[in-house]
């Protein structure tokens, strides 16, 4: 091959000799035949070689096009090939991204979402923070963390947010809770149990909620333990130091002393977990 063959006009010849006519190759390529049938002859001058044999009603490839054809396909994808990694190269994302997340989001598929972002972005370190929705926020604001993963975000104008999902509660009752059954329960029914609840301090969006639904059930929640962590309100169940409204992804945690069970008033109630990031 010449050394004078380029790029160039080996899109041209390629588009002829997968056409086989000269008007619709031009149509393809955006250029006008006259243009390209000069260019096209030039090559061929160039090679010293005929690649396309043309008649009033038709175009047919010479031997030497057909090869030619073959190895030009060949040159063309590895050069596309060769440009899209380059550019994905310049585009290629560096450095760390900082991730607020409440306790919940290890029962929401975070793991798998870290995981999967690693794999694609290999070059960027994911550092994960656990905090509550309030502690969020503020870590937003400060710019110490760049996204979080909480619950009933309310924020300032310098901060987005949208809704990843929306799930309902279940009751987390001890084992041996004569309500431990399988079905439905009433959550009237449980309105003399001890509860086990966030302080609202904690988490304003659960502790909220968790009461509103008592209280549209016709009672008042008797909150005796307050904690932090849902595997700690998970874990004072199954020591029988009371019962609990939990989100219905730790029913999937269910241990021997634990269980989990739908409420039939609230099934469809559910609580929000939203992704919010600073503008910067």
């Amino acid at each position: 091959m010449s050394h004078r063959m380029n790029l160039k006009q080996l899109r041209y010849f390629v588009a002829v000799a997968q056409e086989l006519h000269f008007g619709r190759a031009a149509k393809r390529l955006h250029i006008s035949q006259p243009a390209l049938s000069f260019d096209i002859k030039k090559f061929e001058q160039q090679l010293g070689v005929t690649l396309l044999e043309r008649t009033n009603k038709r175009v047919t490839l010479t031997q030497a096009g057909a090869l030619l054809l073959t190895e030009a396909e060949h040159l063309l994808a590895h050069a596309a090939d060769a440009e899209q990694l380059v550019r994905r190269s310049s585009r290629r994302l560096t450095g760390r991204l900082r991730v607020g997340f409440v306790n919940s989001m290890l029962f929401r598929g975070l793991p798998e979402a870290v995981a999967r972002f690693g794999h694609e972005h290999a070059d960027i370190d994911i550092v994960l923070k656990e905090l509550n929705t309030e502690e969020q926020i503020a870590a937003l604001a400060g710019q110490r963390i760049d996204l979080g993963c909480a619950h009933g975000i309310r924020h300032g104008d310098d901060i987005s947010s949208h809704a990843l999902l929306s799930e309902s509660f279940v009751c987390c009752l001890p084992g041996g809770h004569p309500r431990a059954g399988t079905g439905p329960i009433d959550l009237a029914s449980l309105a003399d149990e001890p509860f086990i609840l966030f302080p609202r301090a904690v988490s304003p969006h659960y502790h909220d909620r968790i009461v509103a639904l008592c209280v549209e059930a016709g009672f008042s929640p008797d909150i005796r333990h307050e904690v932090r962590l849902w595997q700690t309100v998970v874990t004072m169940v199954e020591k029988g130091m009371g019962i609990a409204l939990v989100p219905a992804p730790l029913k999937h945690a269910e241990r021997g002393d634990a269980c989990f069970r739908e409420l039939r008033q609230c099934g469809h109630v559910g609580n929000s977990t939203a992704a919010a990031q600073r503008h910067y």
